[in-house]
């Protein structure tokens, strides 16, 4: 329990200077190196990392595609698109198939590049929401909070309420008693997080029947991605996708949720409904 506690603490201090520094270079880094590390974690638990150069290659694009930005805010290396460096790893990824596939199957080739798919477009919708010239920082914190705050109200709601079992095969302790607790806490809890960035930064001016909506539903979808990262866990028979947060296991444990919460926290933003 120690080592969870000090470990969880300096992973909300290096998330705190992060997130301060979410204009500057440091911001597209830690997502670079945190989505670089995810795929690396899926990688290893599917057992691709022996196909060690199209593993790199992966990792690689995810760091490119996050740090990219930095160059292109400042009008360099605009050539430089998304379009082009995902070519370039389709490319390879198409060439490292012809000239192994003897041992590198097609399933091999479409597991490795719809990983390095996912994350990066997962992890992008934070960097582009965090180019908010007012609500950055709110913006980044309330899909964060949407991902996560709903494990406390579901915690306490399963611990009081929890009689009937959600998928017992999938993940035992989840009760539908306490999805419930959960998504109302975390409609609730959103709206506190947002009246708090209301009163401290008046930049920020939060729609908060939406953000209400959007917690809710942002709890579900959470929680969908919660337990198809479970489902992977079970399937390829281990407990922790790392151990990079000792404690807390890899950074898909952490993050899991939050790769389907992004997106969707991100769509609502760019229609307008979670700031004025």
């Amino acid at each position: 329990m120690k080592t969870r506690i000090i470990s969880g603490v300096v992973a909300v201090i290096l998330m705190i200077v992060v997130l301060l520094l979410h204009k500057t270079f440091v911001f597209n880094l830690a997502f670079g190196l945190i989505s670089a590390a995810a795929i690396a974690e899926l990688l290893r638990a599917t057992k691709q990392l022996k196909f060690i150069e199209p593993a790199v290659a992966c990792c690689a694009y995810a760091f490119i595609d996050a740090f990219m930005p930095v160059f292109h805010r400042n009008g360099w290396l605009t050539f430089f698109t998304n379009r082009l460096y995902f070519g370039a790893l389709v490319l390879f990824m198409c060439v490292y198939y012809l000239r192994h596939h003897d041992k590198f199957t097609y399933k091999n080739f479409f597991l490795m590049l719809g990983v390095a798919i996912l994350i990066p477009y997962s992890f992008g919708t934070l960097i582009s929401m965090s180019a908010d010239p007012k609500a950055g920082v709110y913006l980044i914190v309330i899909t964060m909070c949407g991902a996560w705050l709903a494990d406390t109200g579901a915690y306490f709601a399963g611990t009081f309420f929890g009689k009937t079992k959600l998928c017992p095969e999938i993940s035992p302790k989840k009760t539908v008693e306490g999805v419930v607790g959960g998504v109302i806490a975390n409609g609730l809890l959103m709206m506190l997080v947002s009246l708090i960035f209301d009163f401290a930064d008046s930049d920020v001016s939060p729609r908060y029947f939406f953000i209400l909506l959007a917690g809710m539903l942002a709890a579900v979808v959470g929680l969908i991605g919660d337990l198809t990262a479970s489902i992977i866990k079970r399937q390829v028979g281990i407990k922790d996708y790392g151990n990079i947060m000792p404690g807390h296991g890899g950074v898909m444990d952490r993050f899991d949720s939050l790769l389907l919460v992004a997106p969707f926290m991100y769509y609502m933003y760019v229609q307008g409904l979670l700031v004025l």
